[in-house]
């Protein structure tokens, strides 16, 4: 599979689509630098993303998973990062190719560990697109998010997400403003700032 082929999801390819731009905008400077993720810095936002792909694409294939515990990136890279991402979203379309949309019991990294299809793909796309949004915030891009991206997440991210804010995956739910679009909605709703700013 080459690293456009579509997976027939189109929230997956489009959320990839996200990911992949924002790790190509990254300046060779930019990869130290901090995010709106706690302390971690780009390269271990990169490393995160990566391993959740893996993650997700292990847990339908049975192959294996994250070469490092995606919650402790170690800020080192085993490669081009370019690359690094491609790898992790060739393994997360591939696993989704072979998923039927009418699956309902997808198996998933995150508990309860299964979901319909539209769901476990959801939470993939969701994982991937928020990350790209961390890694163009952080080094100047404009937002990878787009607001029909946004709206398609957020379904899925209202099942997804409160369960697992306890492991640090995302932090409390900020309160809306006055303007919020879709995209805003869905950052705040994920426990970032829209207007964050390095």
């Amino acid at each position: 599979m080459s690293q456009n082929a579509s997976t027939h999801w189109k929230i997956l390819d489009d959320a990839h689509t996200a990911l992949r731009t924002a790790v190509a905008g990254v300046e060779a400077s930019g990869w130290g630098w901090a995010t709106p993720c706690e302390h971690w810095n780009v390269t271990q936002v990169l490393q995160h993303a990566a391993g959740d792909q893996v993650g997700f694409a292990a847990a339908i294939t049975g192959g294996p998973g994250p070469g490092e515990d995606p919650f402790a990136p170690s800020g080192t890279l085993a490669g081009d990062p370019v690359e690094v991402a491609e790898e992790a979203m060739r393994a997360s379309a591939a696993a989704f190719a072979t998923i039927a949309h009418d699956a309902d019991a997808v198996p998933t990294p995150i508990p309860p560990h299964s979901f319909p299809a539209g769901l476990a793909v959801g939470a993939c796309a969701l994982d991937a697109a928020v990350h790209a949004w961390d890694i163009a915030m952080a080094t100047g891009q404009p937002s990878p998010l787009s607001p029909e991206l946004a709206r398609a997440l957020m379904p899925t991210a209202q099942v997804i997400v409160d369960p697992v804010r306890a492991w640090g995956a995302y932090a409390a739910v900020l309160p809306e403003a006055e303007g919020d679009d879709d995209v805003a909605v869905l950052l705040r709703y994920l426990g970032r700032d829209p207007r964050w700013t390095a």
